[in-house]
Parts: C-alpha cells; sequence; structure tokens
C-alpha cells in the first residue's frame, strides 16, 4: 500500500503576530494513517523535499491525533499568532503520467530505460510510456493522451521535449535528459538538465584538492549562461575564486586554454570542463587540455564521465534510477496543482567517476572513505 492514505496537508502560514522569532515560520502539518505510517528516512523524499526549504517546519500527525488534544493545541498556537489555516487537499486521482523518450538504440536506450525505471517507482500512479522518433505524428500522440486523460507528461531527451512542445498548452510537462532548453519549452513545470550542479563539483574538488583556490572554466554564454550564474554562486560559497571566460567558438576557445596554461599554477589552479559543444571539443581541446594539465600538475575535472577515461581527475554523471525519481516527483507536483520548482534546474542526483592513475600524479591520496563514495574507477581495475 502506498504511504499516506489520507495525504491531506494542513498548511498553517504564521504571518504576522507578536513573536518574532516565528514570524517567518510555515508549519504544514502531514495527516497520514498508522497503518500507512512514512519511513522516517523516506519522509523528505515523499513531501518533494520541502521540508528541507529554509522555514518550513513539518508536523507529522496520525489520524488518531485528530481526536486528542495535540491537533488542538496546534491549531491554537496558529490562532494566537493571528495566522490563517489554508486546508490544501494533496490527495485524490492525479490520472496517469505519460513519459515521452527518445526512440534511439543502444548505449542511450538503456540510460532512458534506467530513468523510467526510477519515475515508475516514485510516481505513485499509473506511467504510460512512448517512443518518439524524429518523424512522430503529433495529432495522434495527442489524441491518444487526451483518450487517457493525462494532463502531465515528463519529457525525456530532445525528442522528447520536441514532441511535448507539440501538445496542447493545457498539458504541464516536466522535461529530462537534456542539458537545457529554453524556459517556454519546460512551460509550467521543471527542466532537470544533465549537467551537474557546480556546487556538487565545486565541493568534490575541495574534498579531493584542498590546496585549490582558483579554477578556470572556459563556455559559450549560448549554452551554459545560466550554468556559470550558479558556479560563480557555489565559488563564493565554498571559498573558490572563479576565473570564467566566454568564448563562442573553437578558435577562440583554444586561445583561452592556451593563456590558461600558460600561467597557471598546479599549487593553487584547477580547470573545469563543463558540457560545452563550442568550447570543449573531444579532438582538439582535450588532448591539448590534458596534455598541458598532466605536465603542469593541474587538477582538470569535467562533467563529463568520458572524460575520466582519458585522464581528467573525476567527474559527476547522472543517477539516472535517482533522476526518475525525481522527475516523478516533480511530475506529480505539477499534476496536484503543486509544483516544487520551475525552469532548468542543474543536475543533483550524481555519482562520481575517478582517475587513480592521475591522482597518484598530481600527488593526491582520497581517504578510505572518499574511495567508497567514487562510482567509477579508472584506470579500469
Amino acid at each position: 500500500m502506498k504511504p499516506f492514505l489520507l495525504p491531506i496537508l494542513l498548511a498553517l502560514s504564521m504571518t504576522g503576530g507578536s513573536m518574532p522569532v516565528l514570524a517567518d515560520i510555515t508549519r504544514i502539518a502531514v495527516i497520514y494513517a498508522e497503518e500507512d505510517a512514512p519511513v522516517p528516512e523516506n519522509l523528505p523524499g515523499q513531501l518533494n523535499g520541502i521540508d528541507n526549504y529554509p522555514g518550513i517546519e513539518v508536523i507529522r500527525l496520525t489520524l488518531k491525533d485528530l481526536e486528542e488534544p495535540r491537533l488542538g493545541r496546534v491549531l491554537m498556537l496558529t490562532a494566537q499568532r493571528g495566522g490563517a489555516i489554508r486546508l490544501a487537499a494533496a490527495g485524490g486521482s492525479i490520472g496517469p503520467i505519460a513519459v515521452l523518450y527518445p526512440d534511439i538504440g543502444e548505449p542511450y536506450r538503456s540510460v532512458f530505460s534506467k530513468i523510467i525505471e526510477g519515475i515508475e517507482e516514485n510516481a505513485e500512479t499509473k506511467v504510460a510510456s512512448y517512443a518518439v522518433g524524429s518523424n512522430f505524428d503529433a495529432a495522434a500522440l495527442s489524441g491518444e493522451l487526451k483518450r487517457r486523460d493525462i494532463r502531465v507528461v515528463i519529457a525525456l531527451g530532445r525528442n522528447g521535449l520536441r514532441a511535448a512542445g507539440s501538445l496542447d498548452r493545457e498539458i504541464g510537462v516536466v522535461a529530462g535528459g537534456v542539458l537545457t532548453a529554453p524556459e517556454n519549452d519546460g512551460r509550467n513545470g521543471a527542466i532537470l538538465s544533465l549537467a551537474p550542479d557546480p556546487a556538487l563539483l565545486f565541493a568534490k574538488l575541495k574534498s579531493l584538492s584542498p590546496k585549490t583556490q582558483r579554477i578556470h572554466v572556459v563556455f559559450d554564454p549560448r549554452q551554459n549562461a545560466w550554468l556559470i550564474r550558479l558556479a560563480r554562486d557555489a565559488a563564493r560559497a565554498q571559498g573558490f575564486e572563479l576565473m570564467a571566460q566566454e568564448a563562442a567558438d573553437l578558435k577562440s576557445a583554444l586561445a583561452l586554454y592556451q593563456g590558461i596554461f600558460a600561467s597557471a599554477d598546479g599549487r593553487r589552479d584547477a580547470l573545469w570542463l563543463p558540457q560545452d559543444s563550442a568550447t570543449v571539443d573531444e579532438s582538439l581541446v582535450l588532448p591539448l587540455v590534458l596534455q598541458e594539465s598532466w605536465s603542469r600538475n593541474i587538477p582538470v575535472f569535467s562533467s563529463n564521465v568520458s572524460h575520466v577515461r582519458r585522464g581528467a581527475l573525476f567527474a559527476l554523471y547522472p543517477d539516472n534510477v535517482e533522476l526518475g525519481r525525481n522527475l516523478a516527483a516533480s511530475a506529480v507536483g505539477l499534476a496536484s496543482g503543486n509544483p516544487a520548482v520551475r525552469g532548468v534546474l542543474p543536475l543533483r542526483n550524481v555519482l562520481t567517476a575517478f582517475n587513480t592513475r592521475t591522482a597518484s600524479h598530481l600527488g593526491l591520496e582520497p581517504s578510505a572513505i572518499q574511495q567508497r563514495s567514487f562510482s567509477l574507477l579508472f584506470p579500469e581495475q
């Protein structure tokens, strides 16, 4: 039986009043039947992570509590504060969710299959999956979704996003399996990017190479301006100096990389390779970067797992099942009228690939705990 047989949220908005310490706290009472009591460690996921937001306090109540003084005390506290009590029903049927994914061969088909596996595990409703080719029939797809009363779709990959863009505006869209997309492609839902969150990349760098103080990155603003904005905030928060340089084409990117290596100091500098088709070319840029970084003992970390196989120190890459679960949670929130987030979001469901040979060359020795956190090791053992 699914958790939260009676998933009713009492949003107790603590606004105004005479107690400034609690002025900005919102208390949310989650009411459920005792036999459906959620496992404590699963509760944050079931609430779409709302309990992690600043100023949010989650109060757990069973149906039995409704007959006892505990609920009365909660309501009395709100009344004393002069706050409004709003009852929001989060239960009821949200209908099935559709997944639109690219009709593509291996190895990418297995990637999307894992994402769909995570969606099905966490959707708490029926999931209908549709493989979409490059020449899909938009009218037939729209008719099928209407017939099944599907109001929210999860669009995976470019083909899935393109197919979702052809649907009626009343259908909500959550997107994933893409690096980025125009805001209107995600319409009224989230776009969960495949670009790892810079905050996670920088935290991993700090743990592996504590001496590093400055991070260099070359990027195309047409592709990654949104990501670099996040990177600047993350670098500032973690005590790094971020040297972000713009390049619109391969020629200018190569010149910037050569300038970086001419002055970089392995004792304090590192280079980040984002997923950027204009500035991180596999045949010209990557060999240059890896050769120069090796000879100058400069750590290179990447947002592309294949770079670790070729010599980058580490990369973060998608945990596809967890990404699917996150997409499902976003879709359920959107279908319930309570979307948790909107716009393009970086990837936070990540695994780590690590190159032991590069680490040894750089004189880095990860701890036993760090070694256990690596999901892929290169050279392959």
